[in-house]
C-alpha cells in the first residue's frame, strides 16, 4: 500500500498569488456559498466569479448533447492530441451549483495538458433535480461514450463523488467500467451527522452550506443511500484511481480516507496533498504554480491510463 504523497508549495511567486487568492475567496466566495443565500443567487455569482479566469490558448469548446443531457467538448488543438478517448469530467457544487462554463479554467487546461478530448457534462441539478437525477445523467453519459471509445472519468467536489458513484453503477449492473478516475477533494460522504474539523485555511466550505445542499441533493433519501456516499459502499473491482487534495480543504480528512478504503479494496490508488491549499485549488492554475504543476500530474495519470486502454 502507498502512503500520500504531500507536495509543498515553494516560491515568492506562489507566495503572493496564494495571499491574494485566498483574501479573494474569502472575501467574495465563502460569504456567498451559505444556506442564508438562495440557491439562484448562488449559481450567477459563481458564474460571474468564474469569469475572472481565463481559459489556455491551444483548446477549442463545442457545444453538444449527449445521451440527453447538455455538456461542452473541450477539444485540444495539438497534433499531438490522442484519438479516441475521452475524458469525461463532472463539475463540482455541492450537487446544486456549477456547470461546464463554471469549470472552463480547469476543463480546458486538463485538455491542453493531456491531449486528450474532455466532455465537461451539464448534469440536473438539486434542489430542482434531486438524487438520482445526477447519477443518472453521468452514468448515460458514460455509456454512450464508452460507445465511442475508452473513458477516463474525472470530477471535483461532489462532482468527484458523482464520477465515483457512477463507476460503482456500473460494476454493479456489469457494465463496462472507465478506464481510470481522477478525483479532485471528492464529497465522498454525505453522512451530515458526522464531526468535521473544517481547517482554519478553508476558504470556501463550510459545515452548515454543505449540510444545506446535501438536503436539496437528498431529496428525503438517506445519506447512506447506494448511490449518495460512496466512501461507505464496497469499493472492490474500481479501476486506478487518483485522488487529489489540499491540507487546507475541509474534504481533505475523506480523500484520505477514500484512498485507504480503495487500497483496502484492492484498488490501485494514489493521493496526493497538497500542503496549504484550499478546496480545488487546481481551478486557479492560470496564475498558482502548485495548481499548474497538479494538473500535470493529473495529465500525465490520464495519458498513462489512456495508453493502458488502448494496449
Amino acid at each position: 500500500m502507498s502512503a500520500p504523497q504531500t507536495f509543498t508549495p515553494h516560491g515568492r511567486r506562489e507566495a503572493l498569488a496564494s495571499d491574494v487568492l485566498r483574501t479573494a475567496l474569502r472575501c467574495l466566495l465563502k460569504p456567498v456559498l451559505s444556506p442564508r443565500c438562495p440557491i439562484w443567487f448562488q449559481r450567477l455569482w459563481l458564474r460571474l466569479m468564474a469569469q475572472a479566469t481565463r481559459m489556455p490558448a491551444g483548446v477549442r469548446t463545442e457545444s453538444v448533447h449527449i445521451a440527453g443531457c447538455a455538456g461542452e467538448w473541450f477539444l485540444p488543438l495539438s497534433n499531438g492530441a490522442t484519438p479516441g478517448i475521452t475524458l469525461l469530467y463532472l463539475h463540482g457544487g455541492a450537487y446544486c451549483l456549477g456547470s461546464p462554463a463554471t469549470h472552463r479554467a480547469l476543463t480546458a487546461r486538463l485538455a491542453q495538458a493531456s491531449g486528450l478530448r474532455v466532455l465537461s457534462l451539464d448534469y440536473r441539478l438539486a434542489p430542482e433535480h434531486p438524487f438520482p437525477a445526477a447519477l443518472q445523467d453521468a452514468t448515460a453519459a458514460c455509456l454512450a461514450l464508452q460507445a465511442q471509445g475508452p473513458v477516463l472519468l474525472a470530477g471535483d467536489s461532489a462532482g468527484g463523488g458523482l464520477a465515483l458513484s457512477t463507476a460503482l453503477a456500473l460494476r454493479d449492473q456489469g457494465l463496462p467500467l472507465p478506464a481510470a478516475l481522477l478525483l479532485l477533494a471528492p464529497w465522498a460522504d454525505l453522512s451530515p451527522s458526522k464531526p468535521v474539523t473544517v481547517p482554519a485555511g478553508e476558504v470556501m466550505l463550510s459545515m452548515p452550506w454543505a449540510k444545506a445542499c446535501a438536503a436539496h441533493y437528498l431529496g428525503g433519501h438517506g445519506a447512506d443511500q447506494p448511490g449518495v456516499s460512496p466512501l461507505h459502499q464496497p469499493l472492490h473491482g474500481l479501476p486506478p484511481t487518483l485522488i487529489q487534495v489540499g491540507t487546507d480543504d475541509m474534504l481533505c480528512p475523506q480523500a484520505l480516507a477514500l484512498h485507504h478504503a480503495l487500497q483496502q479494496a484492492g484498488v490501485s490508488s494514489r493521493c496526493e496533498v497538497t500542503a496549504h491549499r484550499w478546496h480545488v485549488f487546481q481551478m486557479h492554475a492560470d496564475v498558482l504554480p502548485s495548481a499548474q504543476e497538479a494538473i500535470a500530474r493529473l495529465a500525465t495519470f490520464a495519458k498513462a491510463q489512456a495508453a493502458s486502454a488502448q494496449a
